[in-house]
């Protein structure tokens, strides 16, 4: 486990609906691999993104290492560490554009039915190494 004196702030990635479409898509700002990110108490480091065929369609997720620098519980103070997965959704658009900063963007679609959310969890918890799967 990695702890600092100091993170940089870097500029958070943007999920805001593609232009012309309604809240169903959204664009997903495909961030630099294997660079700390600032986030809440700690930093974040994306590590892999990954394209998952799935019933018929293809699944964008990314994995990493989250690092919390305080967390306090009892008056214990310590930091906290773990791998993390994060689906994005369904791949749209891939890499159809970049942002202002240069990073390509995709137009994805959250994933929605709970049967699938859950049925991608278990994909990606048995094929990576990590403790955690969250969507967007």
């Amino acid at each position: 486990m990695k702890v600092r004196d100091r993170t940089k702030a870097a500029p958070p990635a943007k999920a805001t609906p593609a232009k012309g479409t309604f809240a169903k898509t959204f664009e997903y700002a495909h961030l630099p691999l294997n660079e700390d990110l600032s986030a809440f108490a700690g930093y974040y480091t994306p590590e892999s993104e990954t394209r998952l065929p799935f019933r018929g369609r293809e699944v964008l997720y990314a994995t990493g290492h989250c690092v919390i620098e305080a967390t306090c519980s009892s008056a214990i103070c310590e930091a906290a560490d773990y791998r993390y997965g994060m689906i994005a959704g369904y791949i749209v658009d891939w890499q159809h554009r970049k942002d202002e900063l240069g990073r390509p963007i995709t137009v994805v679609e959250p994933v929605t039915d709970y049967a699938a959310r859950r049925e991608l969890e278990a994909i990606v918890l048995d094929r990576e190494d990590v403790t955690r799967v969250n969507f967007r």
